[in-house]
């Protein structure tokens, strides 16, 4: 295979799909537009169903040999893997960068160096991997239990942040002795190829794991004709949570269990006693700076002790004044930003008042080609209700809104209300009852003077209620990419 293409600004390049080690280019293909341009960056291959389907029986057939790879082999390709992403570091990000709009912090800086310590983590798993020999009740008969691998794993992964979900999904079922087909976001398909290639070119044999990218209006065919393909046993999804009802609902329908890591509508509580500048600086970096706000930990509701209220927002006002002349982030598409703008124009209507940021009311909330850039200023909405939009759905954008509470007890009854549960912040100088709290939150994760934007490869990650089920990263993120067998034996 060719070294990959270096970027240094806006080239023609088509994106393959890679099958079986090879690289595809497609019967179809699909443009990807740059935010930064509001243009063609390149192009990519569009699979079709019978495409995804030959993926899936390529990775049924490598799965015999791969599966009885010894431990040690297979860490080795993955730690190898980690250390060519990082190598082509600077590559990576602006991959990045030009397909969604990421500055170079949230890019080089976050995203790509946390994948990459994701690999390594994972790979230092895999040599813990291991049963038990459980002592049985029935005299003369003892038992083992094997953790075995489950077969070809579909991962289907979101564009906020490839590097990291690419690795969760493939490195995973990799490093469990499985094979995988990863469907990539049409936003974001160069990212998924780069990170393929580092483990090609790290030994991985053809076949474990294989890339498909798809047009947008093509994706339900794609992913249903893999799904319900015999020889995919699991399936991980990493995305809304309107989308994960309908890939769920197709599990179900064929029996495939489904790790779902879904939205977030995460609350950061600003407690009597917190510490008003850690809290502020870190509801802001978490609503706003990384990643323009487009991460399902970002913070969207903030939740003030009426006690501290003023001081907060004019704490929150003085940093937004030391950034005013930053350029405003970058969103993904055209679509988001009039999706965020009608939010933002329908709260405005209902009551709610911009408190900090600018937002022009007569915007326009249709997508437009000819706007060069896909940018939005960031805005905090006040005086809002539980029955708006902005406080009740995931906004994906540089947008947070806040509420007054006169208690704890309060705080808690609004950061679980909603569907949601993925992430959470409590901010308080009373660690006692920062975790006291922290137990009432239905939340999959809390941090307690820190921002909701935490993942870590020792930590497990994920949600309950509408943000998902089942859990990533660490040891119980391993287990979900395992199938346990009992084997007994008379003596």
């Amino acid at each position: 295979m060719s070294q990959p293409h270096q970027v240094t600004a806006l080239t023609p390049y088509h994106v393959p799909l890679i099958i079986d080690g090879r690289e595809e280019p497609g019967e179809t293909t699909f443009d990807v537009i740059s935010p930064y341009t509001n243009q063609v960056c390149w192009t990519a291959a569009s699979a079709t169903p019978a495409d995804a389907v030959r993926a899936v029986e390529s990775a049924q057939k490598a799965f015999p040999a791969w599966s009885n790879t010894k431990p040690t082999v297979r860490r080795d390709i993955l730690l190898k893997a980690a250390d060519i992403l990082e190598s082509r570091l600077e590559e990576n990000g602006e991959f990045m960068q030009t397909e969604m709009g990421a500055n170079v912090p949230s890019s080089t800086g976050f995203i790509v160096p946390l994948g990459i310590s994701m690999l390594r983590d994972i790979a230092s798993r895999i040599t813990a991997i291991c049963g038990s020999v459980p002592v049985v009740e029935t005299e003369g008969q003892s038992a083992i239990v094997f953790q075995e691998p489950m077969g070809v794993i579909l991962g289907i992964v979101p564009w906020n942040a490839p590097y990291v979900f690419g690795v969760r999904a493939a490195a995973s079922a990799l490093a469990g002795g499985n094979t995988t087909v990863i469907k990539s976001s049409e936003y974001t398909p160069r990212c998924y190829h780069a990170l393929l290639r580092a483990f090609l070119e790290a030994g991985l044999p053809a076949g474990c794991f294989n890339l498909i990218s798809t047009r947008a209006e093509d994706a339900a065919a794609v992913v249903n004709s893999m799904i319900e393909h015999p020889a995919v046993r699991k399936v991980n999804f990493t995305g809304s949570t309107a989308v994960g009802r309908k890939v769920a609902a197709f599990c179900g329908q064929h029996l495939k269990p489904c790790l779902m890591e879904l939205g977030g509508k995460n609350s950061a509580i600003v407690c009597e006693d917190a510490n008003v500048e850690t809290a502020a600086l870190a509801v802001l970096t978490g609503a706003i700076l990384v990643n323009s706000g487009q991460t399902c930990m970002s913070t969207d509701r903030i939740i003030l002790h009426s006690a501290i209220a003023d001081k907060f927002k004019s704490t929150v006002k003085s940093l937004f004044d030391e950034n005013s002349s930053a350029p405003p982030p970058t969103l993904v598409s055209a679509a988001s930003k009039a999706r965020v703008t009608d939010v933002i124009t329908s709260a405005l209507s209902a009551g709610a008042e911009v408190v900090h940021g600018a937002f022009e009311a007569t915007t326009t909330t249709q997508p437009d080609s000819d706007v060069t850039r896909v940018s939005m200023p960031p805005v905090i909405l006040g005086n809002v209700s539980q029955d708006m939009c902005v406080w009740k759905e995931e906004i994906f954008a540089t947008l947070a809104a806040y509420m007054v509470v006169e208690s704890d007890d309060e705080a808690i009854e609004l950061a679980n209300e909603g569907g949601y549960g993925l992430s959470a912040s409590i901010f308080t100088e009373d660690l006692r009852k920062g975790l006291a709290m922290a137990k009432r939150i239905q939340s999959g994760a809390v941090h307690i003077n820190s921002m909701t934007v935490q993942d870590e490869a020792a930590l497990p990650h994920g949600g309950v209620k509408n943000s998902g089920w089942g859990r990533f990263n660490s040891e119980e993120g391993l287990k979900e990419f395992l199938v346990t067998k009992s084997v007994t034996w008379m003596d």
